[in-house]
Formats: structure tokens, sequence, C-alpha cells
């Protein structure tokens, strides 16, 4: 019986931020098939010395899928490893047909991913009570183009916790259609490279998301983060403790809401 390719998820870019069960994968791995475009080589730090590290940015889907079927036919184990979650925007749709297609058994190993660093980096919750309780994790369009009904300015008119991948090199349309909704002065975060050594995060007003942007020259590998939670500082809880405040708490800390484990 063969063993199942295993699809796993580095994380953002910091080889702490990795599964155990990804870390563990790396360690026991025969072969390693790696996007070395958006994975630091800091990550190969878990694989064997003399295991099979096959970057794969010059290469075809075609040569990938055939690298992936020869391997593991010879009895290799084999870990396909991707950036962040494999689940977003991780190109894996066509593997696992290509895999099933060929019987060949895989498994998904998630990890963590771009705009869950994002937040910690910033130390904000992107749900908070009666602010926001929604996060969209969307994309402008580009070479591959978004269903109509997913259109930015669309998402954008529910002025929710908003995290763009793939979106920098159309960052001035982007900040339009944004701006149809959101007030000028929302506060948007512009992650680059997130978890790895030359990590950038700027804060910015939506009015200067472009330019500053374009003056970074930033391109690949950034995320930005527009939410009403990057506007919701830390005095703001700080606040909400106090008689005076009209801002409520989760319903979690409410000395007066009934819980299993808690009674009011």
């Amino acid at each position: 019986m063969l063993e199942p390719v295993y699809i796993v998820g580095a994380g953002p870019g910091d080889p702490d931020l990795i599964t155990v069960k990804g870390r563990e994968l790396l360690t026991k791995a025969d072969v390693i098939i790696y996007a070395n475009s958006l994975i630091p080589d800091s990550m190969l730090k878990f694989c064997r010395k003399d295991a099979e590290i096959i970057p794969t940015a010059s290469k075809s889907l075609e040569e990938i899928i055939a690298i992936l079927l020869d391997r593991v036919r010879s009895q290799k184990l084999v870990v396909r490893l991707h950036d962040g979650d494999p689940s977003l925007y991780g190109a894996i749709q066509e593997q696992i047909m290509a895999l099933t297609e060929a019987e060949i058994p895989f498994e998904i190993i998630p990890g963590v991913s771009a705009f869950q660093l994002a937040a910690a980096r910033l130390q904000v919750e992107l749900t908070v009570p009666e602010l926001v309780q929604t996060i969209i994790l969307t994309r402008i369009s580009g070479r591959t183009q978004v269903p109509e009904k997913e259109e930015l300015s669309k998402l954008a008119a529910h002025q929710a916790s908003l995290c763009l991948y793939l979106s920098a090199h159309h960052v001035e349309n982007v900040q339009a259609k944004l701006a149809e909704h959101y007030p000028l002065d929302t506060t948007v975060a512009i992650c680059y490279r997130l978890g790895w050594d030359d990590e950038k995060i700027l804060t910015v007003p939506l009015s200067a998301m472009a330019a500053t942007t374009r003056q970074e020259q930033l391109t690949r590998t950034t995320l930005f983060v527009i939410s009403p939670a990057l506007n919701h500082t830390k005095t703001n809880y700080i606040n909400s403790n106090s008689e005076k405040s009209t801002e409520k708490r989760s319903q979690l800390y409410s000395a007066n809401y009934k819980r299993l484990f808690r009674q009011p």
C-alpha cells in the first residue's frame, strides 16, 4: 500500500509557526517538494540531511505532478510543502484532482495563515463585540478573476474585517473600491512577508494605502488588513470596564450571562 502524499501548510514564514504535525512530517520525509519562492529556506532546517529537497518555483504543474507520482510510487514518504494554509490560495485543487485520478492517497495538514499572524503582530482581535463580527478573506481580480458576486466593492459594503491577499499589484484600484464604503481614516495594515526575517508592517489611513505601498515598493507576499477593529485601541478595552462606558464586553465575561461551567 502506498503512503499518502502529505500536503502541508508551512505557515506564513516563521519556522516556529508550522504545526507540530507538519514539522514531524518534515523530519521524516524522504522527499520535500516545496514552493521556494514563498517559503524561506529556514523552514528546511527540520528536514533530514539525506532528504531529497525539490524547489518548484520554476516548474510547471505537470512537472510537479510527475515528481509527486514518481516518488510516492517509489515508496517514498513525500511532503508537498505550501506556504500559509493550503486551503487559502494554495492552488492545491489541481494537485488533488491529479492525485485522485492517479489513485494516490493524500492528506492535507493545515497551517497558520498570514491573516492570523497579522492579527497577532498587530495585537488585535478582528471580531470585536458590537463593532465587527465577520472576517472576509478575499482578493481583487487580477490574472485570476474574482466572481462578479464577490467583487471587492460589494464585499467592502459590509465594513467587516477585510483581509486582502494577492492584491498589491492593483493597490490603487483596491483603495478606490474600499473608499466607497470605509471612511478614509480607517486604519489599514500593510503586512509584507509576515514571519520572514525582513517582515514589515505599516499602519496607515485608507487614504494613504496606495501611496505607501508604492513608496515602499511592496508587491509580492503582501497582505492588507482593513478593519474597524484596528481603530479600536487598547484604551477602548480599558475604558469598557468603567460604568460610564457605552461599550460592552464579550458575553463570555458578562457577569449576568448564564453558562454551563459558571453560574451568574
